[in-house]
Formats: structure tokens, C-alpha cells, sequence
């Protein structure tokens, strides 16, 4: 028996060439396809039989499947596609907004922060008295929202 010993120049640049495309080709196809069983059931104008027939359609029949979908239903993906973003930043948006409602201590903890600190030795009198007027008084400085008292211009010896 003869072994063959497949060297660089046993394969050619123009087959390395077309390999590489009908790779690339192929992984794009699978890119199409999930995209378009993620617009499948992110439609809400699909009722479940009609999520069910498309779905078929396009694992048993891909290619087929996938062009009659783009044909038929292809305007309307990016659509789809920008109201679930959309809808997605909004969800985010509320929840950050909740979550930084939340994080501002009341001033009833930042002037018991500001007496245990003072106490501690922390900070001086004076010091403690700016703060204290501070929170009193609802400004944060130049914090903004959520500071607390050691951010409002008062800061730990440690």
C-alpha cells in the first residue's frame, strides 16, 4: 500500500478558496435560519397553529421553507425585530429607573451615618454640622442622586 501525503501544494488556491465561501455560506445559512425561527415565535400576530406550520415548514424543508418565508413574511422581520428591541430598552430603562429610586438613602441614615461617624472621630464637629446642614437641607452637592454623607464633601480619616 502506498501512502499519500497531501503536502500545501496538493491543495490548490482556488479550492481553498471556494472551501472557504461554501463554509462561510453554510454558517450564514444557519444564521438566516435561527433568525427566522426567532421571528417565528417572536410574532404576536401568529396565532399557535400558524407558529407550528411555519416552524414545520422550515426544519423540514429549510431551504424552501426559509425562502418562502422571507418572501412571504420578510418585510415585517425588521419591524418585529426594532418593536422587541424597543420593548426591551424600555423594560431596561424602567427597571434602572426603579433600581436608582431605591439606592437614595433617606436622611434619617445619613445623619445616623454622620453621628457615628463624628462619634467614631471620623470627622470633626464643623465638618459634621456642614453635612448635617446639607442633608437637612435636601442638596447633595454636586453628588447628584444617591449620595451619601461621605459624598457630600465630608470624608473619612480612615
Amino acid at each position: 500500500m502506498s501512502s499519500h501525503v497531501y503536502l500545501a501544494y496538493d491543495y490548490p488556491l482556488l479550492s481553498m478558496f471556494w472551501t472557504m465561501l461554501w463554509f462561510f455560506l453554510w454558517i450564514m445559512w444557519f444564521v438566516l435560519l435561527f433568525r427566522i425561527i426567532g421571528d417565528i415565535f417572536r410574532d404576536d400576530s401568529l396565532g399557535g397553529w400558524g407558529k407550528t406550520g411555519w416552524l414545520v415548514f422550515v426544519i423540514v424543508l429549510p431551504f424552501l421553507g426559509v425562502f418562502v418565508y422571507l418572501i412571504a413574511r420578510g418585510r415585517d422581520m425588521g419591524g418585529r425585530e426594532i418593536k422587541h428591541a424597543q420593548a426591551q430598552q424600555t423594560a431596561f430603562d424602567s427597571y434602572i429607573r426603579e433600581r436608582a429610586g431605591e439606592a437614595r438613602p433617606s436622611s434619617i441614615a445619613e445623619l445616623d451615618k454622620l453621628s457615628q461617624m463624628r462619634s467614631r472621630g471620623d470627622i470633626t464637629d464643623d465638618e459634621f454640622r456642614r453635612a448635617k446642614e446639607l442633608v437637612l437641607s435636601g442638596s447633595r452637592g454636586d453628588a447628584g442622586p444617591g449620595a451619601s454623607a461621605t459624598t457630600t464633601g465630608v470624608s473619612s480619616a480612615h
